[in-house]
């Protein structure tokens, strides 16, 4: 997934390039300016497994949690896609994943065939969506080596400081989750049960504070990174 901020940096040809740059990034915007909107409740899919991949995704307001239901009947979740990220990209013609709202959601619409028309007369932009590809492939390896080699613990240090790497300068310290913790669990291969002790267990030590639920407070960053094994 490609977040909003995501633009081509500028190179050495100077103040030229960058305007080009962010003139082809606001082009990119204008084009999902042009999109329709669509609300979306909590739990409710924008699009499931084996659907027909006819639009691309921005998400505008809530989580969406893509996610693969395995054979089992058990869900993993493989990534949350949140305010500014892209889901439904790719090439095949069917979606693969589930894309659920954790929480009431809004999303903007575009056309795939359309917007991969676009993709292929302007580089800048057919370059912006192969990295976002390759970042969904990336956060999904990234998951593949936690949930197969981390701990308990280290799994979900690793997912607040996620978070809280997307929080403004402001609000570094402050974790929302717009998401229940079986949703956690469902992304860290955990039980609620685990999910919820660890929680605890960070708090007694002092590493994190829960205020309301759905907010923690980041008390000593540092130690939470060492006990993500960061």
């Amino acid at each position: 997934m490609l977040g909003a901020s995501q633009v081509i940096g500028a190179n050495s040809h100077g103040a030229h390039i960058a305007a080009s740059a962010a003139s082809s990034s606001a082009d990119t915007a204008d084009r999902f300016e042009r999109g329709t909107i669509r609300r979306i409740e909590a739990k409710e899919h924008v699009f499931c497994d084996g659907d027909p991949r006819t639009h691309v995704f921005r998400i505008e307001e809530g989580v969406i949690a893509l996610s693969k239901l395995l054979g089992d009947g058990r869900r993993q979740i493989i990534e949350f896609a949140y305010p500014g990220d892209y889901i439904g990209l790719g090439t095949l013609r069917e979606h693969i994943f589930d894309a659920q709202a954790t929480c009431p959601a809004k999303v903007r619409c575009l056309s795939a065939a359309a917007l991969e028309q676009e993709a292929s007369r302007d580089a800048g932009l057919a370059l912006r969506l192969y990295k976002a590809v390759s970042a969904e492939l990336a956060a999904a390896r990234s998951l593949l080596v936690s949930v197969g080699q981390q701990s308990a613990m280290e799994r979900l240090a690793g997912f607040l400081l996620s978070l809280s790497a997307r929080a403004s300068d402001a609000e570094e310290n402050v974790v929302k989750l717009p998401m229940r913790r079986s949703d956690i669990a469902d992304l860290l291969g955990l039980t609620i049960e685990t999910v919820s002790r660890t929680i605890t267990k960070l708090r007694t030590m002092h590493v994190i504070d829960v205020v309301r639920g759905t907010e923690v407070h980041i008390l000593d960053s540092d130690r939470l990174a060492e006990l993500a094994g960061q």
